[in-house]
């Protein structure tokens, strides 16, 4: 039950294990237009949210390699399919050959530099 004092859950934010935080963080940075955030933890990265109610994305070290496919991910809106698929590639990520084209749009399925599947997504 919920008392009138309690506060909400709120979603603060998402944490992408990697094995090289400052190079995520330039990626996802860059293809989010979000400004890095000095982040207390040693080794770690951010993103700052610096467009509420956009959460804060971190960058964590962990020695282990990604092994499968992640099992949440992000959509990131784009106005043209193609030249979202461009940029994403010229940042240093990969396309994975997966698309999906639906009446209401277009999902393609990219990766990170390491390997994080997320869609690009294209509403018509």
């Amino acid at each position: 039950m919920i008392m009138e004092t309690d506060m909400p859950n709120r979603w603060a934010s998402i944490t992408v294990d990697c094995a090289d935080p400052d190079r995520l963080a330039a990626f996802w940075g860059t293809l989010l237009d979000l400004p890095a955030d000095p982040d207390p933890l040693p080794g770690w990265a951010g993103l700052a949210r610096d467009r509420p109610p956009l959460p804060r994305i971190n960058f964590q070290p962990v020695t282990e390699p990604k092994r499968a496919k992640v099992r949440i991910h992000l959509d990131v809106a784009v106005d043209d399919i193609d030249r979202g698929i461009a940029q994403v590639l010229e940042l240093g990520g990969a396309a994975t050959g997966e698309r999906h084209d639906y009446d209401e749009g277009v999902v393609v399925v990219m990766a990170d530099p390491e390997g994080n599947e997320f869609c690009l997504v294209e509403y018509y």
